[in-house]
């Protein structure tokens, strides 16, 4: 193979497209950046004081050529967006006197310091955001609404405090589909910070003679061909991190992850691939969280990665079997299992790495719930499966039902505690419910387990057995 078609084969990571417009300390955050520029959906840039968050966006509208506004959010009076209000001749609707500064025209608008924006006007901005509309009419010629703040107050730290820097609203953070967080001077190479520090290029117009707008317009014409067909991986990986993330207690809300997935789709084009390392970098500027001061527990967000990202990559049966192993709730698994299962080889390999990685207590649920109708043969699961399934069932299924709580032998390492929780619980139910818990329950007794939480252990053993009778009837 020639060395011209290896290099044509070979996606190339783009060179720091913003230091060709004179902004410098960005080149390990432009893919975010770049997509965002895509996409032409919300960008929200969070970061201290003097970081070149303002100068990057006002920069990229001088190279794009856009009829650009900047506003401060911490002054703007709603006038200065829609200009003022006059009657018409006929005197039945509202017209605006327009001035520069008014946003009817613009392409590109930047609100600046928006944590610093009084209630009244964030609630009027949300529709800018959101839809590109002002008092509920729409603005034809916009295209790119970026925001900038400084870490609200309950995320700062590093000995600054940005008293008047408040909470984004959730809602309005939402709206944003890419939040970078920008990096300070700790941050920068060497090279970078020199010509950061130099004041000749103080005041000069951006200008890399149009390669980014080129750049933009031939990224934008592919990913507006493309959104229509997104690639299998690029939606698998959006709807398993978000499912993982939600699991893990990170909400990610079902806007989100349709705006994730555009931007995956547009930095996958951005660098020529979708490989694991562009969607790590989308996944770092995705979470709204950063906007009001909270901060996703790391270890959870990388792991629902890497369980995303294992998913994506597989295919057929392999890719089912691992969806239903990071399923959480055995509500959830049930589901799967009977909604989706490809053939009952697959439902039994299932079923034994289901019993091999969840805790003793949640396999025998699951074995409780699913035994029955797989010895009716209303699942779709081999006979190993079934099989499977009746050895942890059968244990359970051996406790009298007839057995009381106080008849329970005492002196198991002090179990009369988890007898309380239990009976707590247990007193509850009625009917057929509380005689599955009370032989869950027993069982867990016998065997010397207490759960974490044996209520929400109780709630989704009673979901997966109405799951699998709503299937089997």
């Amino acid at each position: 193979m020639s060395e011209s078609v290896r290099a044509e084969s070979v996606p190339q990571q783009p060179a720091d497209r913003f230091a060709a417009v004179g902004v410098f300390g960005f080149e390990k955050l432009q893919l975010p950046i770049l997509a965002a520029l895509v996409t032409e959906d919300p960008l929200l840039l969070i970061g201290r004081g003097g970081t070149g968050k303002t100068y990057l966006l006002n920069s990229i509208s001088e190279a794009l050529g856009l009829e650009h506004r900047h506003y401060n959010a911490s002054l703007i009076a709603f006038d200065d967006l829609v200009g003022f209000p006059y009657p018409d001749e006929a005197k039945t609707e509202i017209r605006f006197l327009q001035t520069p500064a008014t946003v009817w025209s613009a392409e590109s608008v930047l609100i600046d310091e928006i944590s610093r924006c009084k209630p009244e006007h964030q609630n009027r901005l949300f529709s800018l955001v959101h839809e590109r509309r002002v008092q509920g009419i729409a603005l034809d010629k916009l295209r790119f609404r970026w925001a900038a703040m400084n870490p609200c107050g309950a995320d700062q730290d590093g000995g600054e405090d940005y008293a008047g820097s408040e909470p984004l609203d959730p809602a309005l953070a939402d709206r944003f589909a890419v939040i970078v967080q920008v990096g300070d001077w700790g941050g920068y190479r060497d090279e970078d910070r020199r010509r950061i520090v130099d004041p000749s290029g103080e005041g000069l117009v951006a200008d890399d003679h149009g390669t980014l707008k080129a750049d933009i317009e031939n990224w934008r014409a592919e990913f507006t061909d493309r959104v229509e067909r997104c690639p299998r991986t690029i939606v698998d990986y959006a709807a398993t991190l978000t499912t993982t993330l939600n699991d893990a207690g990170i909400r990610v809300s079902p806007r989100r992850s349709r705006l994730l997935a555009r931007t995956l789709l547009a930095a996958s084009i951005v660098a020529g691939e979708f490989d694991e390392a562009t969607a790590r970098a989308v996944l770092d500027s995705a979470l709204p969280q950063p906007a009001w001061g909270a901060r996703p527990d790391a270890t959870k967000v990388a792991a629902a990665h890497r369980l995303a990202w294992d998913s994506a990559r597989l295919e057929g049966n392999d890719k089912w079997i691992h969806e239903f192993m990071i399923t959480r709730t055995l509500a959830g698994k049930a589901r799967k299992l009977v909604s989706s299962c490809p053939d009952p080889d697959t439902g039994s390999i299932a079923i034994e790495q289901l019993i091999a990685n969840e805790p003793r207590e949640r396999a025998t649920a699951f074995a409780l719930a699913a035994f029955p109708a797989a010895v009716a043969g209303r699942l779709p699961i081999g006979a190993e499966g079934t099989r499977d399934l009746g050895r942890m069932a059968g244990p359970a299924l051996s406790v009298k039902g007839e057995i009381r709580w106080f008849q329970i032998r005492p002196g198991i390492n002090d179990h009369h505690s988890g007898k309380t929780r239990f009976a707590r619980i247990f007193n509850r139910l009625k009917g057929a419910r509380a005689e599955r818990a009370g032989q869950l329950f027993c069982w867990c007794l016998v065997n010397e387990i207490m759960p974490d939480d044996p209520e929400r252990l109780e709630q989704d053993f009673h979901e997966c057995v109405e799951v699998i009778g709503e299937a089997s009837c």
